[in-house]
């Protein structure tokens, strides 16, 4: 059996916040809780859950972006976290980010022929002869042409400020790139662009995705298997088609519910999301959704439930998850 090509154990992350009075005892905030996964090669992992619930914390601790506390990343089998930054610099050619926000992820003061010619340069994979055709060829794969090269960020709109972010990924040759909210800024009709371009890219250059997004509807399209995270933790993974039409979580079932339909009218029986995202800071005791959870019962409030494989593939934290799919289709 083929080893997978990320694979992240036991990851944890938290954060110092200060007190907001003078004397105030600094407290700790817990953005990542023992996440675990694997990524295969040529796979789209979609990573979901609401703000704030420690899904882009993950994707910038694999990348090394942030120092974990504890937990391994392994990536073709090396583990990120025990390399130097010397040792981890020729691994970061087969791993590379797309960010949120492309205006601030670009150089404004750098044309686009320098931002995408960068990269190359820095790992040695053209020379100066070739690099001008080398950078014409990665901005028509994303659909700009060499009259775009000589401009500057600010001159683009959103969606092609993200082509060129995608662009400038891709460069290098990447084994895996992790997305984070890659379309979240963008117009419903350009997210359909740049999550077709993501696609033929895939295709093309035989990647594997980490699609960090908090909107189900945007990954169902671009994922092989979905991870829904809350409160720093996965509480649901498995395969895209099965989690979508059959969850084995109460906040998956409430997040798909809430996502639109073009139906005015819909029949929809199953609940929707109410309440807040509990502070990370003082999370409730054991199982961290059952203020908002409609099956919640007495030891959901005590006993942390596990992340276990309810189906083969398919994995929830949830003490009732079968009860739960059992009420779902009573109810429909």
């Amino acid at each position: 059996m083929n080893q997978p090509l990320l694979q992240v154990r036991d990851l944890y992350k938290t954060f110092a916040v200060k007190g907001r009075t003078m004397g105030a005892p600094t407290r700790r905030l817990q953005a990542v809780s023992g996440v675990s996964f694997d990524l295969e090669p040529g796979e789209t992992l979609g990573l979901v859950g609401e703000s704030g619930c420690g899904k882009s914390t993950t994707g910038r601790l694999i990348a090394r972006l942030l120092e974990p506390d504890s937990g391994q990343v392994l990536f073709r089998g090396d583990d990120l976290t025990r390399l130097s930054q010397r040792q981890l610099r020729p691994l970061r050619r087969h791993l590379q980010m797309i960010f949120q926000d492309p205006f601030s992820s670009l150089n404004p003061r750098m044309r686009v022929f320098d931002i995408l010619a960068e990269p190359l340069l820095l790992h040695g994979l053209v020379g100066r002869r070739e690099l001008a055709a080398e950078v014409r060829e990665l901005a028509r794969r994303v659909g700009l042409g060499p009259e775009h090269l000589d401009r500057y960020p600010h001159e683009f709109s959103g969606g092609q400020r993200q082509r060129i972010g995608i662009a400038r990924a891709i460069a290098v040759h990447p084994e895996l790139v992790i997305a984070d909210e890659p379309v979240s800024a963008l117009d419903l009709s350009i997210q359909a662009q740049v999550i077709n371009l993501l696609r033929d890219i895939q295709q093309d250059f035989g990647l594997s995705y980490l699609f960090i997004a908090h909107d189900l509807a945007v990954v169902e399209h671009i994922s092989d298997r979905v991870a829904v995270m809350y409160l720093g933790r996965i509480v649901e993974i498995g395969p895209a088609l099965e989690l979508y039409r059959d969850p084995l979580h109460p906040y998956t079932e409430a997040l798909l519910n809430a996502v639109p339909v073009p139906d005015p009218n819909p029949n929809r029986s199953r609940p929707l999301l109410t309440g807040e995202v509990p502070s990370p800071i003082d999370p409730p005791p054991g199982c961290p959704f059952h203020p908002r959870c409609p099956y919640a019962k007495e030891i959901c409030r005590v006993e942390l439930p596990a992340l276990e494989e309810r189906r083969k593939g398919h994995s929830s934290a949830c003490h009732f998850a079968d009860e739960v799919g059992r009420l779902r289709h009573r109810a429909g």
